[in-house]
């Protein structure tokens, strides 16, 4: 498990980038990076890490699942994810 800060400190990043997206798009198409600069570093989606919806772990995230691979694993193994199943031959 992710401590609780660094799961909260992602969630106030999100919020920023959907706060700021706007007008970061307006300053790009302006060519003004002056005032990209003066905005917030945490409004930059590169900022953002994919994280596990349920963990909060941030490395082996699958994207397609939004969760770890830890976590799919397991999920898939108890038939919790529909359509996956283990392979075998």
């Amino acid at each position: 498990m992710a401590k609780e800060s660094m799961k909260a400190r992602e969630i106030k990043r999100a919020k920023l980038i959907d706060k700021y997206a706007a007008k970061r798009a307006e300053l790009k198409a302006k060519g003004d990076y002056t005032g990209l600069q003066k905005l917030p570093r945490n409004s930059s989606p590169v900022r953002l890490h994919n994280r596990c919806k349920l963990t909060g772990r941030p490395k082996g995230y699958m994207r397609q699942f939004g969760i770890s691979r830890i976590n799919f694993r397991e999920m898939a193994a108890s038939g919790l994810i529909p359509g996956v199943k283990k392979a075998s031959w």
